[in-house]
């Protein structure tokens, strides 16, 4: 029985893309997977290809769209489980996670995300994308008034039910889920918080936030922009 939908977005990621169904697979009991690839062209469109579709597992491909929050948010429609998640397709070792983040659902949170900042949490990353990282939290934490130490985690559970006071604001890249951490901690819904290592990077041509200094610094400045303008718009 279904209870669980794991959110995957793909562009590129014609190495991961096995890897992470099996991991979700063995790692997530009753979990459907929602794949959503942006037309990727390095060779993902033959291997779904030859992935049979089944009862835990919907692809979806997007010819004319592009955009990481746009994509979470069409893989959100086709989702059926009480509990929704998401993680990077490149780092579903991650999912042993998972069995802990059910629980404390259970026991009373309304999301729970991975976490670099917290006690045992670590960025192993090249120090740019590292220390960036860091304190682009500790500014969102600072300017939000938050307890919440992680907003650019790609790694989530929440119950489905937040949906019914929170909605998703499907543009941008990472930046669209600051927005949406804030607005479930602002509506006073339980956030917690699981440490988690992020390790090394593969190589910058691997990182699709990051692939060049010029497109961090783009994307830096539009996700500094958009926390600026949420807390205008919400307050």
């Amino acid at each position: 029985m279904i209870n669980k939908s794991i959110i995957l977005c793909s562009y590129n990621e014609v190495e991961h893309i096995n890897i992470a169904i099996e991991d979700i697979r063995k790692n997530i009991l009753n979990a459907e997977i929602i794949l959503v690839d942006d037309n990727s062209n390095d060779g993902t469109a033959n291997k779904l290809s030859e992935i049979n579709p089944s009862d835990d597992l919907k692809i979806i491909t997007r010819k004319r769209i592009k955009g990481l929050a746009s994509a979470f948010t069409r893989g959100l429609i086709e989702t059926r489980g009480e509990y929704i998640g998401w993680i990077d397709i490149n780092m579903t070792y991650l999912t042993l996670k998972f069995t802990e983040m059910e629980k404390m659902l259970n026991d009373g949170s309304d999301i729970v995300i991975l976490s670099r900042y917290i006690s045992d949490g670590q960025d192993k990353r090249t120090f740019l994308r590292s220390l960036s990282s860091k304190y682009l939290n500790i500014f969102c934490k600072f300017i939000f008034r938050s307890r919440i130490t992680d907003f650019t985690t790609g790694i989530f559970l929440m119950k489905r039910s937040l949906l019914n006071d929170v909605s998703v604001a499907g543009y941008g890249h990472g930046d669209f889920f600051i927005e949406f951490l804030y607005n479930i901690e602002k509506k006073g819904f339980k956030v917690s918080e699981v440490p988690y290592i992020q390790e090394e990077d593969l190589g910058a041509s691997n990182s699709k936030t990051a692939p060049n200094t010029i497109t961090f610094i783009h994307h830096g400045i539009k996700y500094i922009i958009r926390i600026i303008k949420t807390l205008i718009t919400k307050n």
